[in-house]
């Protein structure tokens, strides 16, 4: 019995980093007919029956969720023993609730659609997903799928260990209470966003940043705007420097050239994970962003499910 990769396209090269005992990576011809709609094939699709099976998706182009449902849905019809899905990065997970009349919360739908998966032989596909934007969106899920709640935190706590100097700040509540319990060796800051029409004014609500290395931690970051105003209002509350980690750098249009080059007005290091393959490539070690890859992570897993 083995376990099988798939990826979507996105994810093929860390799909390759995953090849090790037990684990064999296979790749899904991602054709197109003229219309433009998907002509998949899966080779050698015999080896799916009995086996474990691990498919790494990547659904930050909203173009490419079709193909790649309709291959996880595929996968358990070919009698795969179990089926894991890891999703790095729950793309919808921003509109997770509905504030008005008219609304419509996405990340309901998209969970909808993840829990139409066929069970596999040993029962529901479990659907992995790393720092969620909110918690309570485990619950969107039906009780035919399981999710499965994933951090990159002790990625990044690894590049503090060897920095005496560090303290923790965070750009908004929702991300202190995210985070907060994995950092509690480290002082901690908290900041405060308030929006007066386009303009962010960012204070600090909790902590002192002098003298410190201060790391802002969040989830994500878009345009980066609060990341930025929250360097400065450190900065001019006395740290010495500031940094930023997020998992999923997002980055629309481009705009992580904002934070490119290096200088006062900068961040020291901007750690950053591969759950958005499209925007990592784009980036392409520019300064000051470092990628902590999420390959060890997601290969423990796999190896979790091959010791079950």
């Amino acid at each position: 019995m083995a376990t099988i990769v798939y990826s979507c396209q996105g994810m093929q090269n860390l799909s390759d980093d995953l090849v090790g005992t037990g684990v064999q990576v296979r790749r899904i011809d991602w054709k197109t007919f003229k219309d433009g709609y998907p002509d998949l094939i899966i080779p050698d699709v015999h080896e799916i029956r009995g086996n474990d099976v691990v498919f790494l998706a990547s659904m930050e182009n909203p173009q490419t969720i079709f193909e790649q449902l309709s291959v996880i849905y595929a996968i358990p019809r070919y009698g795969a023993r179990s089926l894991t899905i890891v999703l790095p990065y729950f793309p919808t997970a921003t509109k997770d609730r509905v504030d008005e009349e008219g609304e419509i919360c996405t990340a309901k739908t998209l969970a909808r659609m993840f829990s139409a998966t066929p069970l596999s032989m040993h029962g529901p596909a479990r659907l992995v997903m790393f720092d969620i934007h909110a918690l309570q969106e485990r619950f969107y899920f039906e009780d035919t799928i399981i999710p499965q709640m994933a951090t990159a935190i002790p990625l990044l706590k690894k590049q503090l260990e060897t920095d005496a100097s560090i303290a923790i700040a965070f750009p908004d509540e929702g991300a202190w209470k995210r985070f907060h319990r994995f950092f509690e060796d480290y002082p901690q800051i908290i900041c405060h966003k308030v929006r007066q029409g386009d303009e962010r004014i960012v204070t600090i609500k909790e902590g002192n940043p002098r003298g410190y290395h201060v790391v802002i931690v969040d989830d994500l970051v878009m345009t980066g705007g609060t990341l930025d105003e929250c360097r400065k209002v450190c900065i001019e509350a006395g740290a010495k420097t500031v940094s930023a980690f997020v998992t999923h750098p997002v980055f629309p249009q481009e705009s992580w050239k904002r934070f490119t080059g290096s200088g006062p007005d900068q961040f020291k290091n901007f750690w950053i994970t591969d759950s958005c393959p499209d925007t990592i490539k784009a980036i392409n070690h520019a300064h000051p962003f470092k990628l902590l890859p999420l390959t060890q992570t997601i290969r423990d897993i796999i190896d979790s499910e091959i010791r079950h």
